[in-house]
């Protein structure tokens, strides 16, 4: 059968997609001898882990449904935006917990959703939006230099103050989320 698109467009993607491989097998071979089971592999298994155990003992019970669906849509945005952030040269990963995945898999899957869910149940009556600046200024100035700090993340031409406006709306609508009224039985 033949496809509807140009044949020399498929070819040509099939170019690119090609280099993309090659590339990304150059990158498995220098993960396999310079990152997996030194220290920054550990150290980042142990921040893809270590989050989940501790939600998973100060999590409010009876609120796991609405607290996961905080942190999937959590999970979603900055494994998104830190996905473009790589591909577009502004930002790359050392000692990367998986070779195959561009972003920094313990900080979109792990770190910012748990520490999402757990600071939505943190004094709960406190206004959100002071929330927002206090969950931003600590992922934006602290999180993010700490990360940089130890080796496994190159912030290139990116800063924490664009960071900042960015993890307060990310924030704000998780909350909107985990106020959501729409939660029935199937």
């Amino acid at each position: 059968m033949k496809p509807l698109l140009d044949t020399d467009k498929i070819e040509k993607s099939r170019e690119f997609y090609h280099q993309i491989h090659q590339i990304q097998m150059e990158y498995l071979k220098y993960w396999q001898e310079n990152t997996l089971w030194h220290w920054e592999f550990w150290l980042s298994s142990a921040l893809a882990v270590v989050p989940w155990v501790l939600w998973f003992l100060f999590r409010k019970r009876g609120s796991e449904a609405r607290l996961l669906l905080v942190g999937s849509f959590t999970m979603l945005v900055t494994s998104w935006l830190d996905f473009l952030g790589v591909v577009f040269g502004v930002w790359h990963y050392s000692g990367k917990l998986l070779p195959t995945i561009p972003s920094f898999s313990p900080w979109d899957f792990s770190l910012i959703p748990v520490i999402t869910m757990l600071w939505l149940q943190f004094k709960p009556t406190l206004h959100p939006f002071l929330k927002a600046i206090i969950y931003s200024t600590f992922i934006s100035f602290i999180g993010e230099p700490l990360i940089e700090w130890i080796g496994l993340y190159s912030s290139g031409q990116w800063t924490p103050f664009y960071s900042f406006p960015i993890y307060i709306v990310i924030y704000l609508v998780a909350y909107r989320i985990s106020k959501a009224k729409t939660f029935n039985d199937i």
